[in-house]
């Protein structure tokens, strides 16, 4: 058997009743149906050529990443969620679904679905950086003077709504469950990087955290973003709003940058500390899972690898035999 090159940092995403994951040629998710049965998406990774050429720069390349996983994720959360309503339909609701199904994703709905992606993520990002900005201006806004001091309390505002918000939303049953598929994922990733056998017994003996999460990404844009807002001096609420979005992709690039270096160092015993604010915002947006969600995890990394196995050895143009590859949701 040969032995690849390098070796390839998996990732993935929770999704509803699934998990989603990516190698180096294919994503795929798989998602417990209601009879049971685990239904897979798999879809061949088409970068194009301009975009793995953006991969390689640093800065640029985290909000690359960003951006692409954010249109791909959503198209595999949609898969996920309409296999989720499909088993709550009636038998009549079903086939008139299927109708609609029948008439195919046209070139205008791809691209929709794309640029919805794309918007959301802006503005969900353009959201979550000004809300704190008006919270502590409304609050603290004649306290003092300094705007460090402004940034620093801008920040811990930040925090508590993330925390607030994570917390508020993993008391429903729906979200409940999507953060123990998201702890599933991690265990899969986590025993595959250790060398150990995919089965049910062995990944449930892993933590449910992981260095290389989108969670940690998320702590880490809160704290060197007040690091890196400080740099440039504010005076009036304008200039601070301006700031904020000027240099909203500075913060995410430096923090894309600085949760690989994160990752890399964590093996090392006085360094590994710099990932623990992110592994301690995941105990909100993970939970222990089951072992019939460890069972989807895993057969969705199976099937993963199987694929891009065969993808070493064919055109990533062809098909395969067996497999369901919509360019059209993945």
């Amino acid at each position: 058997m040969s032995q690849k090159s390098a070796p390839v940092s998996y990732g993935g995403q929770a999704v509803i009743e699934g998990v989603m994951f990516g190698g180096k040629h294919v994503n795929v998710t798989a998602v417990r149906r209601k009879n049971n049965e685990i239904k897979f998406l798999e879809v061949p990774r088409e970068d194009k050529t301009w975009v793995r050429k953006l991969r390689k720069v640093p800065l640029l390349r985290g909000i690359i990443s960003l951006i692409d996983s954010s249109i791909k994720g959503s198209k595999h959360l949609n898969f996920s969620a309409d296999a989720y309503a499909d088993d709550s339909l009636e038998p009549e609701e079903r086939a008139q679904q299927k109708e609609k199904e029948e008439s195919g994703w046209s070139l205008s709905m791809i691209i929709g679905v794309a640029a919805v992606s794309v918007l959301s993520f802006i503005f969900g990002k353009l959201l979550f950086t000004l809300v704190p900005v008006f919270v502590e201006d409304f609050l603290f806004g004649d306290s003092f003077d300094h705007y460090i001091l402004h940034n620093l309390v801008e920040g811990v505002i930040k925090l508590i709504l993330l925390l607030a918000y994570l917390w508020g939303i993993s008391l429903t049953p729906v979200i409940k469950r999507l953060f123990q598929y998201h702890g599933a994922e991690h265990k899969v990733i986590s025993t595959f990087e250790a060398g150990e056998e995919l089965t049910v017994k062995n990944v449930q003996k892993h933590t449910r955290l992981h260095y290389r999460c989108g969670s940690s990404f998320m702590m880490l844009t809160i704290v060197l973003g007040v690091v890196i807002y400080s740099v440039v001096q504010w005076d009036s609420m304008t200039e601070r709003i301006i700031q904020r979005i000027a240099l909203l992709p500075v913060v995410l690039g430096i923090s894309f940058e600085f949760l690989k270096l994160t990752n890399s160092l964590r093996e090392v015993p006085v360094l590994r500390f710099l990932g623990y604010p992110g592994l301690w915002l995941q105990l909100l947006t993970t939970k222990e899972p089951t072992d019939d969600q460890v069972e989807v995890s895993i057969a969705s990394f199976n099937r993963m690898r199987e694929l891009d196995a065969q993808y070493e050895k064919i055109s990533v143009q062809q098909p395969l035999a067996g497999s369901v590859l919509d360019p059209a949701k993945g």
